[in-house]
């Protein structure tokens, strides 16, 4: 992949400062009272691929893009790209609602920002190249808005998405707790019916051994036993388990 070339001819000292494959990242180049403006457009998606935006300030002061006259037209149109997806990201996130959702407006925020503020500082450097520059004022200007936005929106969204995510897994725990008590309580009760339910099922039985002609005193006393025998059941179901002794170094 070789580097794309356009309609001008730039000065020796700036075309030794560019690679053979691409551009390269965002930056400011000035040699020979030409600014080379290496601008990204706006990315749209998180893949390494970013198109380049070259804009190209003569000594006169006339702006070309891509080889092209009115570069300062190109420029206003590239940071309202920006903006434009700036403000999309802005409304969706207003309407985010889920964690789902806040994660698509990070997934698409976060690239965003980062070439937001490669793109601040590119247009602060040419400010400082130039500094009577009417267009790279106001360009940069913009540019410092448009990152503190993202910045802002960023920030905003990994918040919420952290608070939603935390809320969750509270309510997860709530509902872990409660089923926790809910099974207490069954064992417990568990522990009490049992004995009673054991002996009501023995002395049930239909066989004759000589227990059904007993007085009625018995009936109570074996309901007693089961009573006693469902208290040490129950203390054995709610006693904690014996702490594991640490073995000794």
């Amino acid at each position: 992949m070789s580097r794309r070339s356009f309609d001008w001819k730039l000065p020796p000292a700036i075309e030794q400062r560019l690679g053979r494959d691409s551009y390269g990242p965002q930056r400011a180049i000035h040699e020979d009272d030409h600014l080379l403006l290496i601008l990204h457009e706006p990315p749209i998606s998180e893949g390494n691929a970013r198109e380049a935006a070259v804009f190209l300030r003569k000594p006169d002061g006339k702006w070309l893009y891509h080889g092209v006259d009115n570069g300062q037209y190109a420029l206003g149109q590239l940071l309202e790209r920006y903006e434009k997806q700036f403000a999309g990201l802005e409304q969706l996130y207003a309407k985010a609602k889920t964690a789902e959702q806040l994660f698509q407006v990070l997934d698409r925020a976060l690239p965003l920002a980062r070439a937001a503020g490669n793109l601040k500082e590119a247009m602060q450097a040419a400010r400082e190249l130039v500094k009577l520059d009417a267009l790279l004022i106001d360009a940069r200007d913009r540019t410092v808005d448009l990152a503190r936005g993202m910045e802002l929106l960023v920030g905003d969204s990994r918040l919420a998405l952290d608070f939603r995510l935390a809320r969750n897994a509270e309510e997860q725990a709530q509902f872990a707790l409660a089923g926790n008590r809910a099974q207490q309580k069954l064992n417990v009760l568990a522990a009490w019916t049992f004995p009673l339910m054991t002996l009501a099922a023995v002395f049930g039985m239909n066989l004759r051994g000589g227990f059904e002609n007993l007085p009625e005193i018995w009936f109570w006393l074996v309901f007693a036993v089961g009573i006693v025998l469902g208290m040490l059941a129950k203390g054995w179901v709610m006693r904690a388990p014996a702490e594991v002794p640490k073995k000794r170094g």
